[in-house]
């Protein structure tokens, strides 16, 4: 796991979380904006996948379990893709929460796959 990459996706997972629930909470339905934004999470994701890949090919490996680490990044990748279905579907105020609470769920997966790959808690 690149630590910078880490800390990038982190950032911008916490900040869509955290304003697609406000915008929720404001009673703004699902839009381009809040779509786009957990869209960026999962590109981000897709990135972290690419480079964790090409990181094990290389012959890194994560410090606790590289199994356990892909199956969190694999789970991370299907909650926007989850969050935003939902949002298309149900157009209320509530799916833009529900946005933004998959955001910060891929924000807590980050914060762990980050320890499983350096070992540390």
């Amino acid at each position: 796991m690149i630590a910078w990459l880490y800390s990038a996706q982190l950032f911008l997972a916490t900040a869509v979380g955290l304003m697609t629930i406000v915008m929720g909470l404001a009673k703004r339905k699902p839009s381009g904006i809040s779509i786009g934004a957990i869209a960026l999470v999962q590109v981000g994701l897709l990135v972290q996948l690419v480079a964790s890949i090409v990181l094990v090919i290389s012959g890194e490996r994560a410090k606790q379990d590289t199994v356990e680490f892909f199956a969190y990044l694999i789970v991370a990748l299907m909650i926007p893709v989850a969050a935003a279905f939902w949002a298309l579907i149900e157009r209320s105020r509530w799916s833009t929460v529900v946005l933004g609470v998959g955001a910060l769920t891929v924000a807590v997966m980050l914060v762990r796959m980050s320890q499983i790959w350096t070992g540390s808690y």
